[in-house]
């Protein structure tokens, strides 16, 4: 930093302690000596749930508060540190922990709302703050245009600027009782000697003025705090989401002022950007891909060097002229961001990030059990008491909620870690309840805050398929060649019930041909072209002589996924063989060209939208069983019929003796070895996640 400028006033001892910015670790390594301080605190991974209450560790495993018993979520006592709120994320609560002791910079990749910026502001509360800084900008004598930049003691900066503003009171009470003076005698010789008052009066305004104008010249030399740190008790957290150039590498104010002693003095328009605002701190950027290209090499720079001068970002601006001496930003950098933020990110930025410091994948879910059940109860204690307005939750309004995160979680045995969508509803829980006037918030408020707290696309998705149901071709008894009740999801967890119906013709052309209608997408198209190998190995050379044509019953807003596979191979099959199928019966699943059935997504709200629309069974890949989590009330309405090979759904999906009986058994003598293949080695069939 630069030395003190030369007219500075006497007063100016305290800003001799001027102190650098902290030096980086050279090596890579996480061999470090132990430090004391704020550092040797942990990210709270061990804390459990606290206050006056038991836990029973002899609970079934059914239970959903994992043994804890309370009467609401008063009796919970919520960690006054926010590292200690932290639920999950165990390997990025640990990258954390040695990225704040080796000062590290941080890339977190995830989906919106697993904590990102939460452990980041967790961060910030493990830096030692007593390394904190106060940054002055100083006028400079010899260039205006080049502020002189100064740091200090944390605390020490307020003192200098106070001590330059009484010197500087001082100054002007000494040179206005001298003005007076010179007036008073100015104005005595006009008019008791030279008897010239007009010239008089207009002399003592000269002197007036001139006065005046040096007067702006002192104030002009008190320095302006740029950062001032003196108050806070943690390291600074900055969010610089979203941050225009200015608001992150710091800005001149345009000065529409720029001569005849109106100007303001150009260290005084000087303000500090978020990354000087974080220096010894976390700076936070999520979406960092957003950025502009120059904003991303500038803050290359910035991590580089440790500094960065301030200077006008508009290039029409009289701002545009200044440029202070380096500023220090000595700060962590926590990237966050989609798995698309890697791809538009500037290679060199996440280059600097990867090689000195660490990337961290952020989970969707967690496994599920008695402690984190517990856990998770807390963290309902914790937004309650974040919020401040709402009542607590009873027990059975906790257990509505963990039951809830197990639902959205998608997997068997697992919670789902997108703890800002879970916190929405414990608010939306309490709002209701605080209207009724209740006490504590019980399972009804819950079950009414999850139709109340649906997402835009949800609601979308909710009032479109409500308006189909007039138009709709259901059929949920009888029976029915070529038609199949498929199922599919809108709006990423709205079930929806789609016919599937297929019809075989004479060929039109040289051999025959699958047609398919519907507004099919690419993964959708591949689908029905493995759906075709096993009706040609099922057919041989029957299908040669004829075309088949595949309709997605009322598909306007158009098929992504391969879900229907099952569903179109049950309906071709049923065609050409003239065997019907039964129309109580709804069904989701992908098909490989071996037969084999694998796992999709959303069954469970395919199952509840089967029940709702009154059909009495479905059938799901035998992968999905362990991710069926739907609602007690659909539980008595259908019966879910798990099946890991296609002849297995015909034997359920179609009707008639012996015809049926005859077609599964030749399905099995084609596709019998992949199948006794499978099921000889115990593997489950299929890939081992959601297609």
């Amino acid at each position: 930093m630069s030395n003190d400028p030369t007219n500075d006033p006497p007063r100016d001892d305290l800003a001799d302690e001027v102190t650098q910015p902290r030096e980086v670790p050279a090596d890579d390594g996480d061999s470090v000596e132990e430090e004391t301080g704020p550092y040797e605190e942990d990210l709270g991974s061990e804390v459990d749930v606290e206050g006056d209450v038991s836990i029973n560790e002899d609970v079934e495993d059914d239970d959903l508060l994992g043994g804890l018993e309370i009467d609401s979520t008063a009796d919970i006592e919520v960690p006054d540190r926010l590292v200690d709120q932290v639920i999950g994320q165990e390997e990025a609560r640990e990258i954390v922990r040695r990225a704040s002791k080796q000062h590290r910079h941080v890339m977190m990749i995830g989906s919106p709302g697993t904590g990102k910026s939460m452990l980041a502001k967790a961060m910030s509360h493990l830096l030692p703050k007593e390394s904190l800084q106060d940054v002055l900008v100083y006028h400079n004598p010899d260039d205006s245009n080049e502020p002189k930049v100064r740091t200090v003691p944390a605390g020490k900066g307020e003192q200098i600027v106070d001590a330059h503003k009484e010197e500087a009171r001082k100054r002007n009470q000494m040179r206005s009782f001298l003005m007076w003076i010179i007036i008073a005698i100015i104005v005595g010789y006009s008019l008791l000697i030279a008897r010239q008052v007009l010239l008089g009066l207009l002399a003592a305004g000269v002197i007036f003025f001139a006065f005046r104008y040096s007067n702006r010249g002192s104030d002009a030399m008190v320095p302006k705090l740029l950062i001032n740190n003196a108050d806070r008790q943690v390291a600074p957290f900055e969010d610089a989401t979203g941050a225009h150039a200015g608001a992150l590498l710091g800005d001149v104010r345009h000065d529409p002022f720029q001569s005849g002693g109106m100007e303001t003095p150009s260290h005084d328009r000087v303000e500090a950007g978020a990354i000087h605002k974080s220096h010894k701190g976390v700076l936070f950027v999520d979406e960092i891909n957003t950025l502009d290209i120059r904003s991303q090499q500038k803050l290359m720079t910035a991590i580089q060097e440790g500094q960065f001068a301030i200077t006008g970002q508009s290039e029409r601006s009289s701002g545009a002229m200044v440029q202070t001496e380096p500023v220090p930003c000595d700060f962590i950098l926590v990237a966050a961001g989609n798995m698309d933020a890697m791809e538009n990110m500037h290679p060199a930025l996440r280059d600097r990030v990867k090689g000195y410091g660490y990337e961290v994948y952020m989970e969707d879910t967690i496994d599920d059990t008695p402690e984190m059940r517990r856990r998770y109860a807390r963290f309902v204690a914790q937004e309650v008491e974040k919020d401040g307005r709402l009542p607590h939750f009873g027990p059975d309004a906790v257990r509505e909620v963990i039951l809830e995160a197990k639902r959205r979680a998608g997997r068997k045995d697992h919670l789902t870690l997108k703890l800002r969508d879970l916190g929405g509803l414990v608010r939306v829980s309490g709002d209701i309840a605080k209207a009724q006037g209740a006490e504590t918030v019980n399972r009804e408020h819950v079950l009414e805050a999850k139709k109340r707290s649906r997402s835009i696309e949800q609601q979308f998705a909710d009032d479109y398929i409500e308006r189909r149901k007039d138009y709709e071709l259901k059929v949920t008894e009888g029976k029915a060649v070529g038609r199949v009740n498929g199922l599919a999801v809108m709006g990423g967890d709205s079930g929806i019930v789609m016919p599937v119906m297929a019809e075989v013709t004479p060929r039109q052309g040289e051999g025959g041909q699958v047609f398919a209608t519907g507004k099919l997408q690419e993964i959708a198209e591949e689908a029905v072209e493995n759906v075709s190998a096993i009706i040609k190995k099922f057919s041989g050379d029957n299908i040669a002589q004829k075309d088949i044509h595949i309709q997605f019953v009322q598909s306007y807003e158009g098929v992504e996924g391969d879900s229907a596979s099952i569903t179109v191979a049950t309906a071709v099959i049923s065609a050409l063989e003239n065997i019907p199928i039964a129309q109580d019966l709804a069904m989701t699943g992908s098909l490989s060209v071996r037969g084999d059935v694998l796992p999709v997504g959303g069954v469970t709200h395919k199952i509840e939208a089967a029940a709702k629309a009154g059909y009495g069974r479905v059938i799901i890949p035998r992968a999905n069983s362990q991710d069926v989590m739907i609602e007690d009330e659909y539980e008595e309405q259908i019966e879910v019929i798990p099946v890991s090979h296609i002849s297995e759904v015909l034997d359920v999906a179609l009707v008639g003796e012996p015809e049926k009986d005859s077609l599964v058994d030749r399905l099995k003598s084609i596709t019998g070895k992949a199948l006794d293949a499978a099921e000889g080695t115990g593997a489950p069939s299929g890939s081992p996640s959601p297609q």
